[in-house]
């Protein structure tokens, strides 16, 4: 199937064959008619099957012009990177539209985003939290609302955005259609579509925790956190094959000292992004991988959902994530709109259960590859790879209830107090050879 054989109109046809998309992805062409339909739908997808289009098409088909400039569609993404995945989405199909797409998200000035607002939005695109200060000073104006997309609902609840996600949900017009994507249907997501949802329709591009075909996934078992290093430095010296690899660490810290290790040889080629770089710094940092000023990309896992970069060819899980269900979505940044893709996975000792839990959800055995022949096994460790020496405390023995004496100790006998009536008159007569008569007054 094409997408000329799908009810598009002429203008999203021209702005899809500027992109160079001919064929639509197995979740786009279920979804697209039912959307149409105007149906409530439930859309399990893993990431990289192309879920943003699958929504964006049906709902900017069935967009009507209005002066007004009250927005008629609002999605609701989990972080920031995917406002401006999707914003950026909406402003390639609707090239031939006449349409105003404005994203609102946290951690910048809002009173820029108020000022684009109040210019007129036909989409509003934003992160919970600031839809709820906008909603609540009244910046918004819902009443035009048709259709409410929530994307990558799982993750947004993750990140503890169920409130506010209730409080967006509460405040829309009753007469709308709801739209939810998600990777993996949680019991909360259940419970959000059982509540807000008319019986919708469910659809799904592959079950939960299916490994996508066209990624190929493999493992290596390395001893420490410097052998990894030395083994990605090895990987990355075949720049040819390796033309735009995304690496995942465990935490920033971890993502900063790759960094360091790497950046004598690589620095012009690489960037690290994270939850503590500024929203500029990152902005910038993914479009510098995107447009391969960057051939490297060290990141955690704030860009592991949504974010649709193009031609990754390898995904390195330099640490294997706690989830599950986080390997799916980080594997899904490589092979993408049915593209061929590389999955590369260090794996230490204590990962074994990690790695089970992985390939239990999968349903598939990662397979094991042999450590290279010219790999550097180094034995420096760093201070968390450290054994931990535990120094056992001796148990001191309490005294038995009869051997306990009192709380106290003996005086010395210059410090004992003895309260004595004196006699001053025997003291005198001592002291004088003869006693003392006081003398009273005449």
């Amino acid at each position: 199937m094409t997408f000329e054989e799908l009810n598009l109109n002429k203008q999203l046809l021209n702005a899809l064959q500027d992109l160079g998309y001919t064929k639509p992805t197995t979740i786009q062409k279920k979804a697209f008619s039912v959307v149409m339909s105007g149906q409530d739908v439930c859309g399990i997808a893993q990431t990289g099957t192309g879920k943003t289009f699958a929504y964006l098409l049906p709902s900017l088909r069935q967009y009507q012009y209005s002066k007004d400039k009250n927005p008629q569609l609002l999605v609701v993404v989990p972080t920031r990177e995917l406002v401006a995945q999707v914003v950026e989405s909406v402003q390639q199909l609707s090239k031939y539209l006449s349409l105003q797409v404005v994203g609102v998200y946290g951690g910048v000035n809002i009173k820029q985003q108020i000022a684009e607002l109040l210019n007129g939005a036909d989409v509003i695109v934003g992160t919970p939290g600031r839809l709820i200060d906008l909603l609540a000073m009244n910046v918004i104006k819902t009443k035009a609302i048709k259709k409410l997309v929530i994307d990558e609902v799982d993750e947004m609840l993750n990140l503890g955005f169920r409130p506010q996600l209730v409080n967006i949900l509460d405040l829309l017009p009753q007469k709308r259609q709801n739209l939810l994507f998600s990777a993996t249907l949680t019991e909360d997501v259940e419970e959000i579509i059982k509540t807000y949802f008319n019986q919708p329709t469910r659809i799904e591009a592959a079950p939960a925790g299916t490994p996508l075909d066209n990624i190929a996934q493999s493992a290596y078992l390395v001893p420490n956190f410097y052998t990894k290093v030395n083994l990605l430095d090895l990987l990355l010296a075949k720049p040819a094959e390796m033309s735009k690899v995304l690496v995942f660490v465990a935490t920033k810290q971890l993502a900063d000292q790759l960094f360091e290790e790497l950046e004598m040889e690589y620095s012009s080629q690489m960037g690290v992004i994270h939850s503590n770089k500024s929203q500029n710094n990152r902005f910038d940092t993914i479009n510098n991988f995107q447009n391969g000023t960057y051939r490297i990309l060290i990141a955690t896992d704030i860009v592991a959902r949504g974010l649709d970069i193009s031609e990754v060819s390898h995904v390195i899980n330099f640490d294997v994530p706690e989830v599950p269900e986080n390997y799916i979505h980080r594997i899904g940044r490589t092979g993408r709109q049915d593209k061929k893709g590389i999955a590369i996975s260090f794996f230490v000792e204590k990962d074994a259960e990690a790695k089970e839990a992985i390939e239990q959800l999968m349903n598939y055995k990662i397979p094991m590859l042999e450590l290279p022949v010219q790999l550097e096994i180094s034995d420096q460790l760093t201070e968390d790879e450290m054994p931990k020496v535990i120094m056992k405390e001796p148990l001191l023995k309490r005294p038995k209830k009869e051997d306990v004496g009192p709380a106290f100790h003996e005086k010395l006998e210059k410090n004992k107090k003895v309260n004595v009536r004196r006699d001053h008159e025997a003291e005198k007569k001592r002291k004088y050879g003869k006693s003392y008569e006081k003398r009273g007054r005449n």
